[in-house]
């Protein structure tokens, strides 16, 4: 059994709502707001699990392919896609209108952390949303993607869209004015799953590989001061709120740490806007 499917998700999928399954939270919350009570959207992912590096077992994919739509990041965020049989009819790739602007990555390093095990970020920058242009467009794609199931309901779906993209285009304004205002302002990230948010908003922004619950060894310590000097961050932002030990050491260093959460799983509290309008007083906050 997936701990992702809740029994109330469950029952809803057999009501006659349209089965929209997903494969990370922001896309769960567009679907939500897009298509409302006329939808049921599952994320198959177990709460705590990284979306990016969760592998479906043949429940997860036996479900997907009952499902009337898929959506899906795109960007390389499935990389199990190529490995499991989903009719194609019913995929939507959100990030395909924008494939020109993906990010690549080189010579990323191989690491772990949490039940995906060892991985590396090479390859395809995936965390498209956090661009919120992009993530406008992703939702656009789902939308369009719902009414091509849907027809008779296109004018409240679009209506349910526009209210949507008016939010993430606030959320847009407000991020590029604070990128204008920390154009000039060195920053750290604790994890290479900022890019596009860098590169939309202006960020001068280099990223380590560390994780907010495990001490970096002394080797990483060594790199992070040699860093410093290239580029003299007073903050690193994270994922997660780092450990009182790493923020206390890091202190000493005078970086402070902020959560800049990318929200790829749903929140215990709140929703995909409420943790971006955290986000952005976090890094407001920075000094």
């Amino acid at each position: 059994m997936i701990s992702g499917f809740s029994c109330e998700a469950l029952a809803d999928l057999e009501d006659g709502k349209l089965k929209v399954f997903v494969s990370n939270y922001p896309l769960a919350y567009f679907a939500e707001r897009i298509g409302g009570h006329r939808v049921a959207v599952s994320l198959p992912v177990p709460a705590g699990e990284d979306p990016a590096f969760w592998r479906p077992d043949p429940e997860a994919i036996s479900r997907m392919q009952k499902a009337d739509l898929i959506a899906l990041n795109g960007a390389d965020y499935e990389k199990w896609l190529n490995r499991v049989s989903l009719p194609r009819l019913k995929q939507v790739d959100t990030s395909a209108g924008f494939k020109a602007a993906y990010i690549r990555i080189e010579n990323a390093v191989t690491h772990s952390h949490g039940p995906g095990g060892e991985h590396s970020h090479d390859g395809i920058a995936f965390t498209t949303w956090l661009d919120l242009a992009q993530a406008g467009k992703q939702a656009e794609a789902l939308a369009l993607g719902v009414i091509r199931k849907r027809p008779e309901l296109k004018a409240v779906f679009l209506e349910n869209l526009s209210g949507l993209q008016a939010d993430l285009k606030v959320l847009d304004d407000e991020l590029l004015k604070l990128g204008e205002a920390k154009k000039n302002q060195p920053l750290l990230g604790s994890h290479p799953v900022y890019q596009y948010l860098a590169r939309r908003y202006g960020l001068n922004l280099k990223s380590v590989h560390w994780e907010p619950n495990e001490m970096p060894p002394a080797a990483e310590w060594v790199a992070l001061d040699e860093t410093l000097i290239r580029h003299p961050a007073r903050t690193m932002i994270w994922e997660a709120q780092p450990s009182p030990e790493i923020a206390a050491r890091l202190k000493e260093k005078g970086v402070s740490s902020a959560v800049l959460d990318p929200c790829a799983q749903r929140p215990e509290q709140g929703d995909f806007l409420s943790v971006m309008q955290a986000n952005i007083a976090n890094l407001e906050s920075t000094p």
